[in-house]
């Protein structure tokens, strides 16, 4: 779990990639840049304006599973603590703040204990002791600091490192998930620059379920492209570039400042201020009754043009208007056909991408051979056609 450390570090300037990072600036955290990437305006009014998001339950039961998964684990000598103390350890880190209701926080309780138990009876038997547990870490990344706190490392049989992050999300995770997970690729970012061991494994153990869900390590494409995010997210903050985005995080905890949501909170001022709410459902209704229109409006338009092809007409008569039909078709090339015309030529790259207003230039230019350019414009054909309708007056005609 990566903490959000309010620390400041020096940050120098000449950041490779044309990353200019300067003066001072907080160390980054996973968290910090997981929000600006999903909206830079909630980042910056959490961590630069201070705004202090609201409790919620899932979290802190989240808080404490994590506590009693560090309490199993770190200890000076084995074996683990019994589940007595286990479930006395947890009565003591409990946390009351953001259940909804008392019912609500008697329930996560009652869960927590029984995922406890199931947790020490599948991990008590082969106990090993981590080499690390709630490693705290700085690492830098062309100048820009980096920082977090991962759950658990462990040294495996290989001589390699495993990387362990305790989850309380309700869903188990996909291959697809851990494989683009950005918090286990920084992750391995810090404990390799760490110890200086290879990272043979990641893993989210997922707490609902108690099962470690794993991916092989990251390859260093992967390990240079979170390198390059962590710039980018870091270049940005510093521009000062905290536009509101809409993700599925909205709305976050401060919907009043979002220009998305802050209609919606506020105050009523002058009535030169004051939108009308009648104005926002006039305009949804008219936009209803526009498409409703248009749906008629299309059937109308096939029957006349189907009645005018049956009866090999071109004009239909109402009592003050008549419709003029005719079947306009749309001309255009086939890629394959004109590639094969124009590459012996070395004519092709003209066209590169088949820009059909490209091809037209060619036909027109005279520095292309006459021949070429009429097999070229043979080469055109009907790719689509359509029936149009003209509205003529009959007192016009008159």
């Amino acid at each position: 779990m990566l903490t959000n450390l309010g620390e400041n570090s020096k940050l120098v300037t000449s950041s490779p990639k044309g990353y200019n990072i300067g003066e001072e600036m907080r160390a980054l955290s996973y968290s910090q840049i997981s929000l600006y990437q999903s909206c830079p305006l909630c980042y910056k009014l959490q961590y630069i304006d201070g705004l202090e998001p609201k409790e919620k339950g899932y979290f802190s039961f989240g808080t404490t599973m994590h506590d009693c998964a560090e309490y199993f684990f770190k200890v000076r000598v084995p074996p683990p603590p019994s589940l007595e103390k286990m479930l006395d350890f947890y009565e003591r880190k409990w946390l009351s703040e953001g259940y909804e209701s008392a019912e609500e926080e008697a329930e996560y309780k009652a869960y927590g204990r029984e995922l406890l138990t199931r947790f020490r009876e599948i991990h008590q038997p082969d106990f090993r002791m981590p080499i690390a547990v709630e490693h705290k870490f700085f690492i830098d990344i062309a100048n820009v600091k980096l920082t977090g706190r991962i759950d658990r490392v462990d040294k495996l049989d290989s001589g390699g490192l495993a990387i362990i992050d305790y989850k309380t999300d309700r869903e188990l995770f996909t291959k697809e998930y851990l494989d683009k997970n950005l918090q286990l690729t920084l992750y391995q970012l810090a404990v390799e620059q760490s110890w200086f061991l290879p990272v043979e494994r990641l893993t989210l153990y997922h707490f609902r379920s108690n099962t470690p869900c794993s991916c092989p390590p990251r390859k260093q494409a992967q390990l240079e492209e979170a390198r390059r995010l962590v710039l980018e997210v870091a270049e940005g903050i510093q521009a000062g570039n905290f536009p509101a985005v809409e993700s599925w995080r909205c709305p976050c905890d401060f919907p009043e400042y979002c220009p998305y949501y802050k209609h919606k909170f506020a105050p009523q001022r002058g009535e030169t201020d004051v939108l009308d709410e009648g104005a926002v459902e006039r305009y949804v209704a008219l936009q209803k009754e526009i498409k409703g229109l248009e749906l008629e409006l299309d059937e109308l338009k096939q029957t006349i043009a189907a009645y005018c092809q049956a009866q090999g007409i071109n004009r239909a008569y109402g009592k003050e208007h008549a419709l003029t039909y005719k079947m306009v078709e749309r001309g255009g090339y086939s890629e394959p056909e004109v590639r094969t015309l124009l590459e012996p030529a070395g004519l092709w790259p003209r066209v590169l991408g088949f820009d059909q207003s490209k091809l037209r230039e060619l036909i027109k230019d005279e520095t292309v051979a006459r021949e070429l350019r009429q097999r070229l414009a043979e080469l055109k054909q009907v790719v689509s056609a359509s029936p149009q309708l003209w509205v003529k007056r009959l007192v016009e005609e008159e």
